[in-house]
């Protein structure tokens, strides 16, 4: 049981993590290491910047975010990352989608019980 629980909480954490990083990029931009910040915070995410990196890079690609270089005084450059208007509009997508899921999960549940 132990082997098919790790494998499906990575799968469930695969494609919610797009999301989460849309998510947290709704409010306002930031910067890659207050991405994982934010992200390690999540019970059961399990984000490293190994993981977050390659997304970010992915999602920039796919035009669902932006990226800017900003020089800091307290160290290297930052990279600032921002959601674009097709980010908006497929990250409120996924978040609809995800609600008709759980929605789905939970009467499902309830009609087991």
């Amino acid at each position: 049981m132990s082997d098919f629980f790790d494998n499906w909480t990575v799968q469930v954490r695969k494609g919610l993590l797009e999301l989460c990083i849309l998510n947290a990029l709704a409010g306002k931009e930031r910067y890659g290491y207050e991405l994982v910040k934010a992200l390690v915070e999540i019970p059961g995410m399990g984000v490293t910047e190994g993981t977050l990196y390659p997304l970010l890079s992915r999602l920039r690609v796919q035009g669902l975010i932006s990226s800017r270089l900003e020089e800091s005084t307290e160290g290297p450059a930052r990279k600032y990352y921002a959601l674009t208007p097709e980010g908006v509009r497929s990250m409120g997508i996924m978040n609809d989608y995800l609600e008709t899921l759980n929605e789905g999960a939970r009467k499902l549940k309830r009609k087991g019980s």
